[in-house]
């Protein structure tokens, strides 16, 4: 399962600003590691370096002397609406003369193929095949003159989730849509100046402070003048919950929890519901470490690293061969013999998606010499697919769709599967259950969908990776 990107803004007038959102981004890489851009200005012109890659393969240093100017804005992109090709490398830049801005995009508009037809009859062109370029064509759209009124035009007629980053020539803007489903906080650095991320961790790398989180249906205006807010009506929140379990990292803190401590909760949730007699708890490294810490803390089982991985598994532009790609997951861990020789382990992760990489990661301890492997899973049964920027597997994919527990166990060949309840999940995260948005474990989706689309997806071609919804 991936997460679809991750954006930063910054405003300095005395700062190097690509340099610090190049740090920015290499501190979001976990978020989208497909392609990585950057946008600057200074107040004249607005210029744009956006590649395939890594952050780091990306950019040089003469690559970012080039970006100059007082307000940049940055992006990882990891696609679901919009394939993986160059053209639809992040940020865009749309428009012309004075009307031209630049646009990073975090999340999924569910009504982009309706938008995306009436802005064509209208005349607008389109280079890209992401609902990222709808978002920017839709705001120049707007019969208003100011950018405000048009970003809050657009926001009216948008469905789905967006944090996003805009930059036209004198002024930057964070905003977040009214169900906050994706996360976007606001930081300062320096004299005054502002900075805007998807994960607070990204504040850390660059030396800024945290100020707040951006809410749901704000946005934020930043410019030499200072910071503006201007707050669109929301009558529900649905921050997606993997923001806990899986996607922000866990030095990041959203809604005022650090997410290691409430991933350590997760772990000792699961020690409550599904306690086992076993000699070594490992977290699958790294997304469960802290859960495998805390099953262990809760249970008294000592935690251990049975499984060590290779920290260098990220996108490459080497091809391995046939021989290699077979050995599948034994290129990202291998096994501890000494430490699992005939032990009983409890296996802490934090998601079963479509069941393909957990029997491997099963069988390579076994491999390693453990006599018993009891399975735990800090995310409850995924049975439905996300429609709001998560690349989760269609419905039929699903293996909690198709199977039950006890089959998942077996088709993973665990000797138990214990998986953590939804009460449990909620418990270990310490925040109020109405604000989050828990579709893919029960099917209610925070707006209408239609479901049938996935079916259909198997039945017919879906180009260029777009799943259709239904238009509200």
């Amino acid at each position: 399962m991936q997460e679809a990107c991750g954006v930063f803004g910054i405003y300095a007038q005395d700062e190097d600003i690509a340099r610090l959102t190049f740090f920015a981004l290499f501190a979001l890489q976990h978020r989208g590691q497909e392609s990585a851009g950057i946008a600057t200005t200074d107040g004249k012109n607005i210029q744009v370096y956006a590649r395939m890659g890594l952050v780091s393969q990306v950019f040089t240093e003469d690559t970012l002397s080039k970006l100059t100017g007082h307000i940049a804005i940055g992006h990882n992109r990891y696609s679901t609406r919009g394939s993986s090709h160059s053209c639809n490398v992040q940020p865009i830049i749309v428009g012309k003369d004075s009307d031209t801005l630049a646009i990073a995009h975090n999340g999924n508009i569910t009504n982009a193929e309706a938008l995306y037809k009436e802005l064509a009859d209208k005349g607008y062109a389109f280079r890209t095949s992401t609902d990222t370029e709808v978002i920017a064509n839709l705001i120049l759209s707007s019969p208003e003159k100011k950018w405000l009124d048009r970003i809050r035009y657009a926001m009216r007629r948008l469905q789905g989730a967006y944090s996003m980053v805009i930059m036209t020539k004198d002024t930057l803007y964070g905003i977040r849509d009214p169900l906050g489903v994706r996360p976007l906080c606001l930081g300062t650095i320096g004299n005054g100046h502002y900075v805007l991320a998807s994960e607070s961790c990204a504040l850390d790398h660059i030396g800024a402070s945290f100020l707040r989180e951006v809410k749901p249906g704000e946005i934020v205006s930043i410019t030499e003048s200072g910071i503006d807010s201007y707050q669109e009506e929301t009558d529900k929140k649905s921050l997606c919950i993997f923001e806990y379990i899986y996607f922000s990292r866990p030095d990041s803190t959203i809604n005022g929890r650090l997410l290691y401590a409430a991933r350590q909760a997760m772990g000792a949730g699961l020690a409550e519901e599904h306690p086992v007699d076993a000699d070594l708890v490992i977290g699958v490294p790294d997304s469960a470490t802290a859960a495998g810490f805390g099953y262990a803390n809760k249970s008294g089982i000592p935690p251990g690293e049975g499984l060590i991985k290779n920290r260098y598994m990220g996108r490459t532009f080497i091809e391995p061969d046939q021989r290699i790609r077979d050995l599948g997951v034994q290129l990202k861990f291998n096994p501890l013999q000494s430490l699992l020789k005939d032990k009983r382990v409890v296996l802490v992760d934090d998601s079963i998606v479509r069941g393909t990489t957990t029997p491997k990661v099963i069988k390579l301890l076994r491999k390693g010499g453990a006599r018993e492997i009891h399975m735990r899973v800090c995310a409850p049964p995924i049975r439905y697919p996300c429609f709001f920027g998560v690349d989760m597997a269609t419905r039929w994919e699903l293996i909690a769709y198709q199977k039950t527990i006890p089959e998942i166990r077996d088709f993973i060949d665990a000797d138990s599967l214990g998986y953590l309840s939804i009460d449990g999940l909620i418990k270990a995260v310490a925040l109020p259950k109405e604000i989050f948005c828990l579709a893919c474990f029960t099917g209610e989706y925070p707006v209408p969908v239609q479901l049938e689309m996935d079916k259909l997806a198997l039945e017919t071609s879906i180009t260029d990776g777009v799943v259709p919804v239904e238009q509200l």
